[in-house]
């Protein structure tokens, strides 16, 4: 699986079209986000997001993103 950094920018789907963002935060630890616990682990990080356009923040796991540039 790819791995990725804080600064990374990447992609991924969302309903919306593709979106882009810069990886702001790397959990590999579980944690609590917008109400829920999201599973992480050093084997299975999930990456937090600013969105380019709108400023949102989001959560993945590597494999739902792309990294581009």
């Amino acid at each position: 699986m790819t791995r990725f950094a804080k600064g990374d920018h990447v992609q991924w789907n969302s309903e919306a079209g593709k979106v882009s963002g810069v990886i702001t935060d790397v959990h590999e630890k579980d944690v609590e986000f917008k109400g829920r616990t999201r599973h992480c682990s050093p084997e299975d990080p999930q990456y937090e997001i600013r969105s380019d356009k709108t400023d949102h923040v989001a959560m993945h796991k590597g494999g739902a993103l792309t990294k581009i540039w």
